[in-house]
């Protein structure tokens, strides 16, 4: 048999290694940074870009599509050319994709820090942003599928199952989330309003870390796992059954984000029945891992690499545990809104992502370089430093958590709520500082592993292209009876079809009832669309990421309802492109803030939160009391709007301008009797306008319909 001499490039690898590295030291310092907000709010310097609402987004940003997915791109460029004994499609679409990327995530992180977002979690990155992903996205897929289809190697791998199935789902997600409508270059609003924006965003939401921090990991993980323990995977049947039963129930768990909000219920305990199933196969790929060092223990004990991959592993399975868990209304009732949700992320995110990034950096670099690591010690010290780092980092929010729910929750005997909302900030702020200490030593020892990294490299020498020889595909003429599965590891694009059939099935059940069936978002005669200044006072409001400290979602808990009002109805959030229900309080619920207190009180709450709230950790927002509201802007907002279907009059966008200078005015006048002189046309006061807004319509509900909603 003709045996094809070729060459791997390992050129692309060593570019997306390199950008792992960086952007992963870059997405760690901008989230430890935004930790050390949380207790000491004056580190934001009272300027726009670097507060905590600005810099979280830019965070959770770095941390997944640019340190992971980087990641991803590394391990699939090295792994996909060596189980397809095939150099990638195209040098041409490779260095596309590399640059691309680097350049998205640097628009990324400059707009978001300028303000530029949709406000829609992990998705926040406006339209333009958004049509570039796409291109790349596709790029890379061409490139990958391209590889595949020229391979010399038959069978493909579990693995490859993985990167196709990210693939096809990231960019079912991507297109249908990101539908939205353009008002200028950097600004946009979903189409998608309220119960449906939730319910779509959270299909995303959940499914991004699916299907971006976790497949294609896995992919990584039946590759790197075996080479580096030099071991085949324990059960390759077990792996095949994990893939397709993960595949198939992870798309249905997002509604476990939405437990006890506005969504039907129906779609709510879906989500729930899904995310319990998802411990099932789950925890056969961890059991898979785990088992595949059977025997291996005692390389374990010598081999840095192997214990990055172990605990990796070991919090994977934790972080899918603790999914399934938190999915049971029962749990959720505690843990939503709560610390315990930030570390049961950064379990996943430091543990699982982080610790295989590492692992296999410190696997590739050496072979790439041909040569050895430099410090097998350095590299322990880093596994302890960052093992520990997780440890006293998610300990403490997990405490944290658990008192936030307690003392919201609490009563006295005269059946008071015994805590003010504030007194649950303040109480936690010990644990704050806390996990920003595990913080600090998890990036340490990642900048170690930069050091040994760059030493290991510089006592070797590149290979840039690594030769290898293999026969070319052959044409089968066995009839011999194999395994089902022989049948579509052989056709890479019927793969891909039934992958998208699989993952599909589970979002259009939940998705498609929700959007024509009107009895699932009833309507409310009293909510009205927004004024003109109170949509200017929105879009400033999401600009700032206020969304990411407050909710605006009161759960039908007496302990809410007595804390915040009335619990909250679908049919309140029709006009809201996008939804603003949160995630997290770090600040009380905004969702009946309307009328509660004058217009001077917001004012100087946000010059300085802490003249109305001693105590407060909430940064100041002094530059709204100078910046001049985008009042060009407001025509086009208001077409948009109405493109979408908000009921604002035919020719209203003619109009708006003068009826938001009206409500301005009508508000400088409340601040003026209040002693505080400020122009009409400032954007605190639109700020003001929205927040008194808030609840005002359900307050006007006649109360046998609030019963009835």
């Amino acid at each position: 048999m003709q045996v094809e001499k070729f060459y791997y490039d390992n050129k692309i690898v060593k570019w997306f290694a390199m950008a792992t590295a960086i952007w992963g030291i870059v997405g760690m310092l901008a989230g430890l940074y935004a930790a050390i907000q949380l207790y000491a709010p004056g580190t934001a310097f009272s300027f726009a870009p670097t507060t905590f609402g600005r810099v979280r987004p830019v965070h959770t940003n770095a941390v997944i599509f640019a340190f992971v997915g980087n990641c991803i791109f590394t391990g699939v460029y090295y792994s996909l050319q060596r189980l397809c004994k095939a150099r990638m499609y195209s040098d041409k679409l490779s260095k596309l994709h590399f640059w691309g990327w680097q350049g998205i995530i640097v628009v990324a992180a400059v707009t978001l820090l300028l303000g530029y977002t949709t406000g829609k979690e992990y998705a926040e990155l406006e339209w333009p942003v958004d049509i570039a992903i796409t291109l790349v996205w596709i790029i890379f897929g061409i490139n990958m599928f391209g590889t595949i289809i020229k391979r010399r190697e038959r069978h493909l791998y579990v693995a490859i199952w993985f990167y196709i199935a990210t693939w096809v789902t990231v960019a079912l997600l991507h297109i249908v989330n990101s539908v939205e409508i353009p008002v200028s270059f950097f600004k946009s609003y979903s189409w998608y309003a309220g119960v449906q924006d939730a319910l779509v965003q959270w299909w995303y939401g959940h499914n991004a870390v699916a299907f971006f921090l976790t497949t294609p990991i896995l992919g990584l993980m039946y590759y790197f796992l075996p080479k580096a323990a030099n071991r085949p995977v324990y059960s390759y049947r077990l792996s095949i059954i994990h893939f397709w039963a993960l595949i198939f129930l992870y798309i249905w768990a997002g509604p476990h984000h939405l437990l006890y909000t506005a969504l039907p219920d129906w779609a709510q305990s879906l989500g729930t029945v899904f995310s319990i199933m998802l411990l099932l196969p789950s925890w056969g790929g961890m059991l898979n891992g785990l088992f595949t060092l059977r025997g291996a223990w005692d390389k374990v004990r010598e081999d840095p690499v192997l214990k990055f991959f172990v605990v990796a592993i070991t919090c994977y399975g934790m972080a899918t545990f603790e999914g399934p868990l938190l999915s049971l209304k029962s749990v959720n009732a505690i843990s939503h809104f709560t610390d315990w949700t930030i570390a049961h992320v950064h379990i996943g995110g430091l543990g699982w992502n982080g610790f295989m990034a590492f692992g296999m950096l410190y696997w590739l670099v050496p072979r790439m370089w041909g040569t050895s690591l430099y410090s097998k010690k350095l590299a322990t010290n880093h596994f302890w430093l960052g093992t520990i780092g997780i440890v006293i980092y998610a300990v403490p929010l997990y405490w944290a958590g658990f008192a936030q729910a307690q003392m919201w929750k609490t009563f006295t005997e005269e059946g008071q709520l015994k805590f003010q909302f504030l007194e649950t900030v303040t109480h936690i702020v010990p644990m704050y500082i806390t996990r920003s200490i595990g913080g600090t030593l998890y990036l340490i020892g990642a900048l170690l592993m930069v050091y040994n990294l760059l030493k290991t490299a510089a006592k070797g020498y590149f290979i840039a292209d690594e030769i290898c020889e293999a026969a070319p595909l052959h044409k089968e003429t066995s009839h011999a009876r194999e395994h089902w599965h022989r049948w579509i590891e052989k056709k890479p694009m019927t793969l891909l079809v039934f992958s998208l059939i699989v993952v599909a099935i589970g979002g259009a059940i939940e998705m498609v009832p929700t959007f024509l069936v009107k009895e699932n978002v009833p309507t409310i005669a009293s909510v009205k669309p927004y004024t003109p200044l109170e949509l200017q006072g929105r879009d400033i409001y999401v600009r700032e990421g206020c969304y990411t400290c407050h909710s605006q979602m009161i759960r039908p808990f007496r302990d809410e309802v007595a804390r915040y009002g009335e619990y909250s109805k679908a049919g309140e959030f029709v006009y809201d492109h996008p939804f603003q229900w949160g995630s997290k309080r770090t600040g009380p619920d905004l969702a009946r803030e309307g009328g509660k207190y004058p217009d001077s009180w917001h004012y100087n709450h946000m010059m300085d939160p802490r003249i109305m709230s001693p105590g407060s950790i909430m940064p100041s927002y002094s530059w709204l009391l100078d910046n001049k509201i985008d009042t060009a802007s407001t025509p086009a907002k208001i077409r948009a709007m109405q493109t979408m279907g908000v009921p604002y009059p035919a020719g209203y966008d003619k109009q708006a301008n003068a009826d938001l200078m009206t409500q301005a005015n009508s508000i400088r006048l409340s601040l003026k009797m209040d002693k505080i002189e400020t122009p009409k046309d400032v954007e605190i006061v639109a700020v003001i306008a929205y927040l008194q807004r808030l609840g005002k319509d359900i307050k006007a509900m006649p109360k046998e319909q609030t019963a009835k909603n």
